[in-house]
């Protein structure tokens, strides 16, 4: 990978674990609006698309605005508690950092609890450009968001990879025409990312020193 200049990545089960912060928050929403909670299994395998389509499926849908505020309530406090860093990332992206990649943040989490995710865990300093889902049309797996930073650092697919968790980023990655690399530490199961056929599956975030 010798021409690769941008390396992109998901935000939620690629660099930290922020799986606690939200299950939390998710059960809060459901016994204020009097629905059932969920196991933390089944709160896991709905993340990935937003804080809405992770609410819609277990509320009524008139109920939705109100479970959104409440929930984004609790989340701002949630985060700063229930969310770490997965091993030897911060290693990682200083190693990235020092050979002068060109490092970005494509998420489909809201920008402010991104950008509370990323300060908390003292992020900042590492990457060049933070895209989340809500300031673009569409949502992972739709290329949008990797298209418009790559055109940000002018560099093509060829010069660019991005690393994710779920199965929606092997789509996006396999849609915007870019190496993808799929860690299994996320929502998706290996079975089903091994089903997208990404560039390569990983074990480990760190284990992307293999490979670059």
């Amino acid at each position: 990978m010798q021409d690769i200049r941008l390396i992109i990545f998901d935000l939620d089960g690629t660099l930290l674990d922020a799986y606690a912060a939200i299950t939390a928050s998710f059960n809060y929403t459901m016994r204020q609006l009097n629905y059932p909670p969920q196991s933390s299994l089944t709160i896991r395998r709905a993340v990935g698309r937003g804080d809405e389509n992770l609410l819609r499926p277990f509320i009524n849908l008139k109920d939705l605005k109100k479970a959104l505020l409440i929930y984004r309530r609790h989340h701002r406090t949630a985060l700063m508690k229930g969310s770490r860093l997965f091993p030897k990332v911060k290693a990682l992206l200083t190693y990235l950092k020092n050979k002068d990649y060109k490092l970005a943040i494509a998420s489909n989490r809201p920008t402010r609890f991104s950008l509370i995710l990323i300060r908390h865990l003292k992020l900042e300093k590492y990457f060049d450009y933070i895209l989340c889902a809500d300031r673009l049309k569409h949502i992972k797996p739709h290329p949008e968001i990797l298209n418009k930073i790559m055109r940000r650092f002018s560099q093509g697919p060829d010069q660019t990879i991005y690393v994710g968790d779920m199965v929606i980023d092997a789509q996006a990655g396999e849609r915007a025409k870019v190496k993808t690399i799929i860690v299994s530490t996320g929502s998706s199961t290996r079975d089903e990312i091994q089903k997208e056929k990404p560039h390569r599956i990983i074990n480990r975030i760190s284990d992307l020193l293999k490979i670059l």
